[in-house]
């Protein structure tokens, strides 16, 4: 399971009333290792003049890897959060979160990182580590 939603939480979005905020404070509570990463990636790429700010750091475990690939592989997920903390995300590999100004998007540093050739060059054995 991705989020751990509460009963009340549930029963809102059955009825079609849960707004972005309850949904990202749900992310927030249930993946809180993806949530730790975003949030210090997205403060890195604001406090930076730099179109983006990465974090390649392994995770310390596959409870912690798995809460990343599930927060950056579900458009929902993703979506909120980037629309929470005002960035685009980008990943590669198993673990390497990038935080994209809005501006950056579209631009030849955003489009170098998520091109073919920049997700090879992550595959090589010194970079890989899932």
């Amino acid at each position: 399971m991705s989020l751990d939603v509460p009963a009340a939480l549930l029963e809102r979005a059955e009825a079609g009333q849960v707004d972005d905020a309850e949904f990202v404070d749900c992310v927030r509570r249930s993946l809180p290792y993806a949530w730790a990463v975003v949030s210090e990636v997205a403060a890195r790429a604001a406090a930076t003049p730099a179109e983006f700010a990465d974090h390649a750091v392994p995770p310390p475990s596959e409870t912690e890897r798995g809460q990343l690939l599930r927060a950056l592989a579900s458009d929902a997920i993703r979506g909120g959060l980037e629309r929470h903390f005002g960035v685009k995300l980008a990943f590669q590999n198993c673990h390497r979160v990038a935080a994209f100004k809005l501006a950056a998007v579209g631009g030849q540093t955003y489009q170098r990182f998520i091109s073919p050739l920049a997700q090879i060059r992550n595959q090589s054995p010194e970079l890989r580590d899932c």
